[in-house]
């Protein structure tokens, strides 16, 4: 900074900055990015128009070079480059950027395909009518004018528009920490929106709506649902869904189908759509597709999209939907300036403030006319006075020996004004024939009622608005047509999900996040003992980790290591025969660098209150958070479950009210509680302990228990109260007591390989199934397992030797189901439940499958029964019969019972790994 005497004196840097950056924020908001809400034109768009109008370049005219226009916005009023002068001037030109265009032009102004328009040397311009009507009474002192940028011109403020153009045309911009997108609309409807406003000011925005459904948008197409453009009127805040229009027909041939396109969205670029769609086809995202062509013309638009020889074209065209920009969003910001200040403003705001300004240049307009009326009047009246005396005032004029003494004389004569003299004296004497008196008295006649008129006017607001709806009305008659863009009701959408078959498939998941969906059709069930058939190719040290049977349309949360859940349906899945890898899931859902699947459970609808997700890590512990707490779950996933250090998350589960949650360790160990036992905790939480471990034992399953399904009766026991002392010890007494009981020799026991029944119904006894890594398992009544608190050691379910290998899976089955088998190698065998025999909880099991060599088990999982009266076969990997293997010595080893199993120890229940985790619960 420079004092007077040439001294320079310091400043604070963060001041200066916030000052200059706050004025060069306003002068982009106010004198660049934002429109005027009367007339909704920039201060370019409005300068490019006044120029031209200065030029008399109107509708009317010839057409003018465009380079002259930019000459005079850029040299009188625009003090920017010449390039954005021109680019403001030539999207005011194209019928697919403007709604209704402003400027008609002529030579190559740029396509929809994104082709830039010729240079401004090679394009002529002029007005449209209807920007004629922006400026109409521009003269007549209806608006206020400005200097521009150097003060040698002056320039309009605002235009005196005669219709709502914000609205009609709509605008959009970027300025400093704001921006504005408004749609364009029908001018029909807007007039008549505008009129409705005026007749009844107290009229709301549903009433408003009747007449102005939503956006009318120069390329057509359609607008899905009408929520997005409820919340835009009310609030000038909304998002609205847009839709090319499509058809699906015979091709010329009529023998293959095809895609038909023939309008786009608002601002899609018809070229990049289609190196899109080409590029997904290429990349095998987008199936069904044969060939790609722009047939459009001058007629219109027309691109086709050749489909495969049975491919649905309806599902083609929602994955084109969904991937491409044949459907777009336009999210509504109704930013303009109001009164020199941006304001986000509702539709009814946006009329008002229209009619307002209508208000203030029509009565400005009736004031300019009403004096310019009078002062003709006056000068009339002048001429009547002279032609009654006209002899005498020649005379006058005769005798005056210069002009200003016959002004003067006239006006001492006949007591005329200055004006009126001089009116006389600049009278041509052909005005003095009869005909001419004539003219003027009809003339004088004219004027009076025309003062009288702007006066009635000027004193009456309801007059005052009936000019304001008559030059509307006449501007709908002359400019107003039909909508272009059609409106679709949201339910009346087809989505994919209602094209896809409710079939139930088998889903396939693998260590390394493969998945899958294979109809369960396509498995082949087999006798039990059998190799099974390969149910997913995979890659090198990659297994298998979760398979099971859910319909197309079921909804999956998937839940990570990480403790998120995502969100995603069946039918959305890769599809792929039995021996495919799949597709990695991170393909999917937006999964982090090193998450891993943990659990995916199929639900119904998330808005249920009385169910529960039930979780369970590795390291014992159960948590219950209702399910409706998880219905905001967005596709970038939402955190389910604190994990500690140390932990997985191994199962997840629905339960209802009243269910009983069972838990199996990799050692055999297994407890059965009560669900209300786990307190219901919120998302964000870690749970509680289920069950207490020995060792290196971990758990390797969980599943719930409905309400009704029968135990072995034991005492009524009590919920466990969270924080009471001592509850975890005595589950674990009484854990040992009975375990003790269990396992001595019982001398009616039965462990024949036959099926336990109701004596009373016949039926057959719920059964849980469960399987070690190495391919042995069995079937033990469900009643035989006693309901326990939870926290405690639980009951023996299979005793652990070297044979089985560890426990890995757990199922609740009914014999009329089958079972899928799986192992780490991708092997899946299909067997009935029937077919593996129920014994007690202490026999060690049979063999259930036969793992290749190197392979290992990993899950179980029930399926509905195949109706098929066939005998059972054996197939190989390839589908070919193979032998059933022989089950003499080995099975009759599997039928033998333990009776000597050693005795549980019980555990010191204050032992300092326990105190650790109740310590955690308490937190």
């Amino acid at each position: 900074m420079t004092t007077t005497e040439g001294e320079r004196a310091p400043i604070n840097i963060e001041e200066e900055m916030r000052g200059s950056y706050l004025a060069y924020a306003m002068s982009v908001i106010i004198g660049r990015a934002l429109p005027d809400v009367r007339d909704g034109l920039k201060p370019v768009h409005r300068r490019v128009l006044y120029a031209m109008y200065e030029q008399r370049n109107l509708f009317n005219s010839a057409y003018k070079k465009s380079a002259r226009i930019v000459g005079d916005v850029i040299g009188k009023y625009h003090p920017h480059g010449d390039q954005a002068a021109y680019d403001t001037m030539v999207r005011m030109a194209q019928d697919f950027s403007l709604r209704y265009p402003l400027v008609d032009g002529q030579g190559n102004f740029g396509s929809i395909d994104g082709d830039s328009a010729a240079a401004m040397r090679y394009t002529e311009v002029r007005m449209t009518r209807l920007a004629g009507e922006l400026l109409s009474d521009i003269e007549k002192e209806t608006v206020d004018w400005q200097e521009n940028y150097d003060g040698s011109e002056k320039e309009p403020t605002v235009m005196p528009a005669g219709f709502p153009n914000l609205l009609v045309n709509g605008s959009g911009g970027i300025a400093v920490g704001m921006a504005t997108n408004m749609p364009p609309h029908n001018l029909t409807e807007v007039v008549e929106a505008t009129i409705a406003c005026i007749e009844n000011p107290e009229i709301t925005t549903p009433e408003l709506m009747e007449i102005v459904p939503g956006p009318d948008f120069p390329t057509a197409g359609y607008i899905y649902g009408r929520q997005g453009i409820v919340q835009a009127y009310e609030t000038g805040r909304g998002i609205i869904k847009m839709r090319a229009k499509t058809d699906i027909e015979l091709d010329k041939k009529g023998d293959e189908w095809a895609i038909v396109v023939t309008e786009l969205p608002y601002q899609v670029n018809k070229a990049r759509l289609l190196e899109r769609i080409a590029g997904l086809v290429r990349d095998k995202k987008i199936e069904g597709i044969r060939d790609l062509r722009d047939e459009s013309d001058r007629r219109g638009m027309r691109m086709v999209i050749e489909l495969k020889k049975g491919a649905m074209g309806q599902i083609v065209l929602n994955k084109l939907f969904a991937m491409t920009a044949m459907q777009s969003t336009f999210g509504i910001i109704n930013l303009a300036i109001v009164n020199g200040q941006p304001k986000v403003l509702t539709l009814k705001e946006l009329l008002v403030h229209f009619v307002n300004h209508r208000r203030d240049v029509v009565t400005r307009r009736c004031r300019y006319e009403l004096r310019k009326a009078q002062e003709r009047a006056h000068v009339l009246e002048g001429y009547l006075i002279a032609l009654d005396n006209i002899d005498e005032v020649v005379a006058i004029i005769k005798a005056s020996p210069t002009p200003q003494a016959a002004r003067e004389g006239l006006s001492s004569r006949f007591s005329l004004s200055d004006i009126q003299a001089q009116s006389i004296l600049d009278m041509r004497l052909q005005r003095l024939t009869g005909l001419e008196v004539d003219k003027i008295k009809e003339e004088y006649a004219e004027i009076q009622k025309t003062i009288e008129r702007l006066k009635a006017i000027l004193a009456s607001d309801t007059l005052l608005m009936d000019v304001i709806v008559g030059e509307l009305r006449a501007i709908q008659e002359r400019y107003g047509d039909e909508r272009r863009t059609e409106i679709v009701d949201a339910s009346s959408e087809i989505g994919m999900e209602d094209l896809i078959a409710d079939e139930d498939m088998v889903v396939t998941i693998t260590a390394t996040g493969y998945i899958k969906r294979t109809p369960l059709a396509d498995y082949r069930t087999q006798r039990r003992g059998g190799r099974g058939r390969t149910g997913m190719s995979t890659k090198t040290e990659d297994v298998v980790t979760d398979v099971f049977v859910a319909s197309a349309h079921t909804l999956l949360l998937i839940f990570t290591d990480r403790g998120q859940v995502y969100p995603i349906k069946v039918w959305e899945l890769p599809r792929a025969g039995i021996n495919a890898t799949g597709k990695a899931i991170v393909n999917l859902i937006p999964l982090q660098q090193g998450e891993t699947i943990k659990s995916v459970v199929p639900v119904g609808s998330l808005d249920r209150q009385d169910l529960y997700l039930l979780f369970a890590t590795r390291r014992g512990l159960v948590k219950r958070t209702r399910l409706d707490q998880y219905k905001n779950v967005r596709n970038s996933g939402i955190r389910a479950i604190v994990l500690m250090e140390g932990d997985d998350l191994i199962g997840v589960r629905l339960a209802g009210e009243g269910s009983r949650v069972m838990m199996v360790t990799a050692r055999g160990q297994s407890i059965v509680f009560h669900l209300e036992d786990a307190r219901a905790t919120g998302r964000a939480t870690r749970g509680v302990r289920g069950i207490r471990l020995r060792g290196e034992d971990v758990v390797v399953a969980m599943d719930v228990l409905d309400e009704h399904e029968q135990l072995e009766e034991t005492e009524e026991l009590a919920p466990v109260e969270e924080g009471a002392a001592g509850a975890d010890e005595a589950a674990e007494a009484e854990a040992v007591a009975e375990e003790l009981v269990e396992e001595a020799p019982e001398e009616d026991e039965d462990d024949s390989a036959t099926e336990e029944v109701d004596e009373d119904e016949g039926a057959p006894v719920p059964t849980v199934l469960l399987i070690t890594e190495n391919g042995y398992g069995k079937r033990t009544p469900l009643h035989r397992f006693r309901l326990q608190r939870r926290g405690g050691l639980g009951l023996r379910a299979l005793p652990y030797v070297e044979r089985n290998g560890e426990l890995v899976d757990m199922a609740r089955v009914k014999k009329d189901q089958d079972l899928l088998v799986v192992t780490d190698g991708g092997t899946i065998i299909r067997l009935r439940v029937d077919s593996v025999n129920v014994y007690s909880r202490q026999a060690k099991g049979v063999k259930v499958i036969n793992p290749s060599k190197g392979e290992k088990v990993v899950s179980a999982n029930p399926v509905a029964g195949a109706d098929d009266s066939e005998d059972e076969i054996l197939l190989d990997e390839e589908g070919n019969p193979i032998e059933v293997i022989a089950e003499d010595a080995e099975g009759a080893e599997a039928l033998a019972v333990d009776e000597g199993a050693e005795a549980v120890a019980s555990e010191d229940a204050t032992d300092a790994d326990d105190d650790a985790v109740d310590a955690g619960e308490d937190a």
